[in-house]
Parts: C-alpha cells; sequence; structure tokens
C-alpha cells in the first residue's frame, strides 16, 4: 500500500525519501504547481501520477495519456515519477519526450489518445514545477476535477489496478512541425525576431516560423534551464523590452515572443513598441472578423474594454464574451459557446477551426499574427496598431499574497467594491457604472475606465489590472483607487513590478 501523502517534510532526512510529500496549495484552479523540492518530492509526484491515474477511471475515460516535460533541469526526472504512478494506475503512457506544451495536445489528436499530463512550470521561475492535465481534449481540467485530484491524492484513496504500460513515441516533433507547415507560405517578405528566452521554444519556433517563409532571426532560442537573461514569459518587461531592443537593431517587421512551455505568444511592432497581448487579440479579432463575420469570440476579465467597444468590432457584428481568466477555464468557454477564438491577456490564444483545435499555442497565435500581416501587405503592424483605438493601461501587476489567504482577501476587495456601488458612492472620483464578479472584481466607471483585482491562479498573488480610455493620468487615478482598498488588507505585498 502506497504511503499517504504528507503536507510538509525536511529535506536531506530519512522520512524525505521515504514517504510522499505533497502540498495541498498546489493543486490550483486549473493545474498544479509546486516548487520543487521544499513543496513536493519525487514520491509526491509519484502519488499525484497515481491519483491522475486513479481519477480517470473513475471519469469512465480511457486511461491512455500523454506525458511531456519541458526544458528545465528536474522536468524530466520529475515526469518519470508522474509516469510510474500512472502506470500503478493502470494507465498506458505515450511519451514524447521534451515538448511544448500546446506540441501534448496536439498529440492528443495525433496519437488519438484521451489524456494529457504535461510536465511544465510554464512561465514560472526555475524552481517551480507543475502538471497541465486533460481528459476531455482539447480542454484542460478546471476546478472540479482539481479539486477531484487533490481529494484523491491527499486522502492517499489510489485504485491502484495495475497493468500500466509505456511507450516511447519517436521524432514526434517532426510530427508537429509537419502539422503546422503544411500549407502555402506566406506571400509577403517578413523579417521576424523569434524570441525565446532560452525556453523549450528555442528547439522549435525558429524552424517553423521560418518554413512558412519568414526571414527568421532567433533570439535567445539556446536550450538553457538557467534563463541566463530573464525568464521566458512575455508578460515580462524584461522579455519585451529585450524583444523591442531586438527590432530596433535588425530593422525587423515584427518580435514573437513564446513562454517556457511555448502555449503563449507575445508581440513587439516594427517600431519596437511592445503590444500587450489583449489588443494583438483586438487587431486579430478584426482580423478575423472580415472573413467571418459575426464571430464570437471569448476574453478574459484582464483584457481591455476594446472589445465591446471599438468601433470596427461593431461594425462587422462579432460578439465578445468576458470570462474567467486562466487556459482552462477560456479553452472550456471557446468550446461551449463554439467561438472562433478566445484571447487571455496574458498570451493565451486559443483559436478554433479553421485556424487551431482549440487549445492554446504559441506558434498557432504566431502563425495568426504573421497571416494578418499577409493579409495587409501595405500596412505594418505599427499602423495595424495604431488602427486600433487608444488606451492607456497597466501591465498584469501582482501583489504578495500567500496562498493559504488570497481568496479571501479577493473576497474582500470584491464586497468593498460592492458596497461602494450599493451605497452609490463614486470610485477613482466617478460614478460606478458595473461591476463584474465573474472572477475577483472588475470595476467600471463612467467613462470606462476599469480597475480589476483577482487572486492568482497559480502563484502566491494578487493580480491587478487597470485600464482607461482617456488618459494615463486617469489609468493611474484608477491604480490609486484600487491600490488603496487593496492595501485595507495586511496581508498583501509589493507588486512584482508598477506602473
Amino acid at each position: 500500500m502506497f504511503p499517504k501523502p504528507l503536507p510538509e517534510l525536511t529535506p536531506n532526512t530519512f522520512a524525505y525519501e521515504s514517504l510522499p510529500m505533497v502540498k495541498p496549495t498546489g493543486f490550483r484552479e486549473y493545474d498544479a504547481r509546486w516548487f520543487f523540492g521544499e513543496e513536493l518530492n519525487l514520491m509526491g509526484v509519484q502519488a499525484v501520477g497515481m491519483g491522475l491515474g486513479t481519477l480517470i477511471r473513475r471519469m469512465g475515460i480511457a486511461p491512455e495519456i500523454v506525458t511531456g516535460h519541458d526544458f528545465r533541469g528536474y522536468s524530466s526526472s520529475i515526469k518519470m515519477a508522474l509516469v510510474t504512478g500512472l502506470m500503478a494506475a493502470g494507465c498506458k503512457v505515450h511519451d514524447i519526450g521534451l515538448a511544448m506544451s500546446p506540441m501534448a495536445y496536439f498529440a492528443q489528436f495525433a496519437l488519438d489518445v484521451p489524456c494529457v499530463a504535461m510536465v511544465t512550470a510554464s512561465h514560472n521561475d526555475n524552481g517551480w514545477t507543475g502538471i497541465k492535465m486533460g481528459a476531455q481534449r482539447p480542454v484542460t481540467f478546471g476546478p472540479e476535477e482539481m479539486g477531484a485530484l487533490k481529494e484523491i491524492v491527499l486522502s492517499g484513496d489510489f485504485d491502484l489496478v495495475g497493468g500500466g504500460s509505456y511507450v516511447f513515441v519517436p521524432d514526434f516533433p517532426a510530427v508537429y512541425f509537419k502539422d503546422l507547415t503544411s500549407r502555402p507560405k506566406i506571400t509577403r517578405k517578413l523579417k521576424v525576431i523569434a524570441a525565446c528566452g532560452n525556453g523549450t521554444a528555442g528547439a522549435f519556433a525558429p524552424q517553423i516560423l521560418e518554413a512558412l517563409g519568414c526571414e527568421v532571426i532567433p533570439m535567445d532560442a539556446e536550450l538553457d534551464h538557467t534563463f541566463p537573461r530573464y525568464n521566458p514569459n512575455p508578460e515580462d518587461m524584461k522579455m519585451l523590452h529585450a524583444m523591442a531592443d531586438a527590432v530596433k537593431a535588425h530593422g525587423a517587421d515584427v518580435a514573437l515572443g513564446f513562454d517556457g512551455d511555448g502555449d503563449r505568444c507575445g508581440v513587439v511592432d516594427n517600431h519596437g513598441e511592445e503590444i500587450f497581448a489583449d489588443k494583438i487579440g483586438v487587431m486579430l479579432a478584426r482580423d478575423l472578423g472580415r472573413l467571418h463575420p459575426g464571430a464570437q469570440f471569448v476574453v478574459d476579465v484582464k483584457s481591455t474594454g476594446l472589445f465591446h467597444t471599438d468601433p470596427e468590432l461593431q461594425a462587422l457584428g462579432v460578439r465578445t464574451d468576458y470570462w474567467k481568466t486562466g487556459h482552462s477555464y477560456i479553452k472550456r468557454r471557446v468550446r461551449d459557446l463554439n467561438a472562433l477564438a478566445g484571447f487571455e491577456k496574458s498570451g493565451h490564444f486559443f483559436f478554433n477551426a479553421p485556424v487551431g483545435r482549440g487549445y492554446d499555442d504559441g506558434l498557432v497565435t504566431a502563425i495568426a499574427v504573421i497571416d494578418m500581416l499577409d493579409r495587409n501587405p501595405g500596412k505594418s503592424m505599427a499602423e495595424l496598431y495604431a488602427a486600433v483605438p487608444k488606451t492607456w493601461g497597466t501591465p498584469t501587476m501582482a501583489a504578495k499574497c500567500a496562498d493559504e489567504i488570497k481568496y479571501q482577501v479577493s473576497e474582500r476587495v470584491t464586497a468593498a467594491i460592492q458596497a461602494l456601488q450599493t451605497q452609490g458612492a463614486d470610485f477613482a472620483g466617478q460614478p460606478i457604472r458595473d461591476v463584474v464578479t465573474v472572477n475577483g472584481v472588475r470595476v467600471t466607471t463612467r467613462d470606462g475606465s476599469w480597475a480589476l483585482v483577482r487572486a492568482s491562479s497559480n502563484k502566491p498573488e494578487l493580480v491587478v489590472v487597470c485600464e482607461s480610455p482617456v488618459s494615463d493620468a486617469r489609468m493611474r487615478e484608477v491604480f490609486a483607487a484600487i491600490d488603496a482598498v487593496l492595501r485595507l488588507n495586511p496581508e498583501v505585498g509589493a507588486y512584482n513590478q508598477t506602473i
């Protein structure tokens, strides 16, 4: 009988090497994230694999699963520990090896396998690990499945039926490469910076973009799991600034940046202007809306209000649904509404047919941007961006707040904003137009300026985003107002970056 996992053990002890450790907070809303060694050990990973295999069988789904790992020094060992747990629970494992997360999602279709477990810490700093899981392609687990997995693992309620098996899928990257490049090349000559942050995408992105007809300048494409320049995260201003410098140095048409596991894409235009992903979403919605008038889109609550107010999107008759932040939430919403695409401010984009298969793939997003430029041969990326109505927005900021308290703090902030609305009080000097509580709280004032606070789903943080269609000064007023509400809670720490 496998031991029941413990929430805490001391490294470099007999117990640490003899018992599984799984910190409960690692089970997030839509995937799993732990700081490896301090919150999870290898026996704990085995327990998670046993729990996942058990859950799949109890869901009535065939126990057959794709697995892969990102490029970090410890990811391969974590994956193999996970595999042993999956096999103990009777799963047939198809291992595609080193991969980006979207390659694992694609493998569910290419290999006709129902389930996936991708070992990745995504854009988290080194030291973190995690698993992105799913059993109903193309969607991944949400809170219900993650809650069930957590209960199984922490209680040690495993069905260890045995009979599992393992097969390594040779040269799977070539299958993925062929899927994305078996199409006509672009007709426009484009010089593209492929920024990979020394993460997993460096092994795949430059070659795929080149095969599509782009002149590619690789940037930090050498795989190096120490991430020597910056963390591969296209929301991180350090990476975006480096991309902007590269555009100016090489006279490139666009820079495309990929996160650590390749499921997100960030964009810098030909002037070196960093375009936040929600504005890229507006541009792509305009482009795709011309091809598919009346199309349905989904965006997360961190995204710009332009999806509702942009005159061109209104003229095209497209519809946009604001939904919960998180790759699993948006992915499911795109499926449920049969939307053409879903956009997250973080850079997770989800394209349904005819563009994609419904899951988030940074390369598919990059190709959509390239195709948009190809369909507008007389316009630069900067000109397409300039055509979008101007708003002033913050980057996605994160204030430190412990996992154990962050949701309570988010609820307190929500209650405080709702109380202002009920009282008819002003927020940031103006009447409140509306309050959205589908994910944290998003408060919008009469002039269309808004602020959002929500608990991060994968880090001990509270996420803050603000935007104004009026001015930079007005955006700063809104930020000051929401920050004042946030600072009523002593558990909230400093921001990772500020405006």
